[in-house]
């Protein structure tokens, strides 16, 4: 499969100084997404406190291809180091979704967290979609599982 091309249109507030989503390193499965916030918060950053939450802007909108998505995922740093990760995870951005890509964190860390302006805030993975056809039946056909799920399958 070939790499789809992603059309990006930087909105007001894109600070061009910011690299536009990139791939870190050779096998990096998502690019990073960094904060690009509104000039009265550049200064100060987005303060997020224990347990809040905040709507973060990357100053992009974005085309994706029909028959691909956008993930929005957390980083792993900001989840080890600080418990702050995304509190819709992962986010899907639909194809035809024109509007700003924006990410929605959450503080679970038990310390006020700054989000400066610049800071790489989530990643960003291309997948592929595959819609499927709902049809309405009578009965499922069996299989060795059943029904049992939350933990049926054993412990550990």
């Amino acid at each position: 499969m070939s790499a789809p091309e992603i059309a990006v249109m930087p909105l007001d507030h894109f600070d061009p100084a910011l690299a536009l989503p990139a791939y870190a390193t050779a096998g990096a499965a998502g690019m990073d997404l960094r904060a690009s916030l509104h000039a009265d918060d550049r200064a100060e950053g987005i303060t997020l406190p224990s347990q809040g939450r905040a709507l973060v802007p990357t100053g992009l909108a974005m085309a994706i291809p029909p028959g691909f998505e956008a993930q929005i995922r957390p980083r792993s740093g900001l989840a080890a180091h600080h418990g702050v990760t995304l509190s819709n995870s992962p986010g899907t951005i639909d194809s035809d979704y024109r509007g700003e890509i924006m990410v929605l964190m959450i503080n679970l860390g038990a310390e006020t967290f700054v989000i400066r302006h610049g800071a790489r805030i989530a990643q960003m993975v291309i997948a592929p979609v595959v819609r499927a056809a709902m049809i309405r039946v009578e009965a499922l056909a069996g299989s060795e599982r059943g029904a049992g799920g939350f933990g049926s399958t054993g412990a550990g």
